[in-house]
């Protein structure tokens, strides 16, 4: 078969508009495809909720890839370990309750196992904004990320979504952006962002699940960016906390929806 260059180009532009179309109106978007993020979404697919993931960078995975100071390899815990187990992740037991992961595997299958539970990923979009109607925020505003990085002034485009996950890590953008320009005050105890703490796992750990909630109407933190926004501190190369944070975020929203 003769290839055709045209017809390769409609294809990758006619596909991915399909796509980009059918996430303009759905149950619950997500920002940020790092563990947290995919793991949330994950879920929510797999009970048939219609989810898309926003993605600022070219890859998902976020911090986990580089596991500890670049040494590809991440650790979780013991109440952690079955949701790696679930995805299909091989584990080591290290000692008692503590478990490692290949960074690359555990990137690579979770992200695979999330696409294929039915989440649409969008990699190389950034947030600029949320749509806020009634006091609530029920939808984004989106940009590609060269637009953003170049400073170009290209307008946005809108989608809505029932609920609206912030998984944008230490950076918390959308609850940044939320308390900046909606005017909603956030439920913590300044009203607004309180930035994250110094390292302690045991801690951070802990409190990054108990963070992992309603911030605003409409909008749930999950992963590193619960701590970032409700005050816990960061915990390191350990991501039992993240996978957690994302499946009891789902859990809560699956309620709710």
């Amino acid at each position: 078969m003769k290839l055709d260059e045209i017809k390769i180009s409609k294809a990758i532009i006619e596909t991915y508009k399909d796509k980009l179309v059918s996430a303009l109106d759905i149950d619950v978007a997500i920002v940020g495809a790092g563990p947290a993020g995919m793991v949330c979404g994950y879920y929510l697919a797999r009970n048939d909720r219609r989810v898309a993931i926003f993605e600022r960078k070219l890859s998902v995975g976020g911090g986990m890839w580089g596991g500890g100071i670049m040494f590809n390899e991440i650790v979780v815990q013991e109440a952690a370990k079955r949701i790696l187990d679930e995805f299909g992740v091989r584990t080591k037991s290290y000692e008692k309750g503590y478990y490692t992961a290949d960074s690359i595997e555990a990137v690579s299958t979770i992200c695979s196992r999330t696409v294929k539970a039915g989440v649409r990923i969008f990699n190389l979009m950034s947030v600029e904004d949320v749509m806020v109607r009634k006091n609530r925020i029920c939808g984004l505003v989106l940009n590609w990320t060269a637009v953003e990085i170049a400073a170009l002034h290209v307008d946005p485009i809108s989608m809505a979504a029932r609920f609206v996950v912030d998984a944008t890590g230490h950076a918390a953008e959308v609850a940044r952006i939320a308390e900046k320009k909606s005017g909603l005050k956030l439920k913590t105890k300044t009203g607004r962002t309180i930035g994250e703490g110094s390292m302690w796992a045991d801690v951070g750990e802990d409190t990054i699940v108990k963070n992992s909630k309603e911030v605003a109407p409409g909008l749930y933190t999950c992963g590193m960016c619960a701590n970032a926004v409700l005050g816990g501190p960061r915990m390191g190369p350990i991501f039992g906390g993240m996978l957690l944070s994302g499946e009891k975020v789902a859990k809560d929203i699956l309620q709710r929806l």
